[in-house]
């Protein structure tokens, strides 16, 4: 979830004391600051992969797993590519899904289907449909580029063991299945502690929390968990993040959509 370098000064504004920032500002003028704040924190990674565990949990608790690949690739002046490769169960074995995020214009995605050995991709209005049975929607995976949102500062508050600022976006591109997210964002480093996601109708629909923040080389840091819980169903899925490696090499081209079916 990474985003571009689209203002480079306002970093050194948002780094000022908050009422000095904030002074003259209005709640958007601040909410936008903050969210290039975060831009700017985590820029310049070039590529990273991991490995995950997804955890699914319908209402009665009851658990099925899936272990993935992920990579990711920074592009410069556009939105990030990121790739997942289902390794376990069998049933999901090979299945692969590829993004391309941008600004306002919709993201690409495609889904590779082993099963039917074919390559699906994902229209914009199927972007908040589930991914693979998960509380995550397609549009949540793309990298949130600045450009996406509308902004609102709420104030501060604390957030569990951080104080952090309390901003509201608005989707702004074709297709999302939110009306608003209300975020919550550690001061020190900008990073997302809690995400509250509101539906179509501006029911509070699910709740996303990063929690267990390690520092990689670089300066960048990256959560071990993020916990999904949809309020309105019941359900939820843990995303169990291992083995962060930002020094192997990634290429551009190794993120082609027509190279989804050879896959390993």
């Amino acid at each position: 979830m990474i985003m571009k370098k689209f203002w480079c000064l306002c970093l050194a504004v948002a780094a000022l004391p908050a009422g000095f920032a904030a002074f003259g500002q209005t709640p958007e003028e601040r909410g936008l600051e903050i969210a290039i704040a975060m831009d700017e924190r985590d820029s310049g990674w070039r590529y990273f992969s991991a490995d995950m565990e997804m955890i699914l949990r319908n209402r009665a608790g009851r658990e099925s797993r899936r272990r993935i690949t992920n990579r990711q690739f920074e592009v410069d002046g556009d939105g990030d590519k990121s790739l997942s490769l289902f390794r376990e169960p069998r049933d999901v074995a090979g299945t692969a899904m590829l993004t391309f995020a941008h600004g306002l214009e919709p993201d690409d995605q495609w889904l590779y289907l082993p099963a039917i050995k074919r390559v699906k991709r994902i229209s914009t209005r199927n972007k908040s449909g589930p991914f693979m049975g998960s509380e995550i929607a397609y549009e949540d995976i793309g990298s949130p580029e600045v450009k996406k949102y509308s902004y609102r500062y709420l104030g501060d508050e604390p957030c569990g063991q951080y104080e952090c600022y309390k901003l509201e976006r608005h989707p702004q591109y074709e297709g999302s299945g939110y009306t608003r997210h209300i975020s919550w964002v550690d001061k020190a480093e900008y990073r997302l502690i809690r995400i509250e996601f509101y539906d179509r109708k501006d029911a509070l629909l699910k709740t996303m929390d990063f929690i267990g923040y390690n520092e990689y080389p670089g300066g960048y840091w990256r959560a071990d968990r993020f916990e999904v819980t949809n309020h309105q169903t019941g359900k939820s899925t843990t995303l169990l993040w291992r083995n962060y490696d930002f020094e192997t090499e990634l290429h551009e081209k190794d993120f082609n959509h027509n190279a989804l079916k050879r896959l390993r």
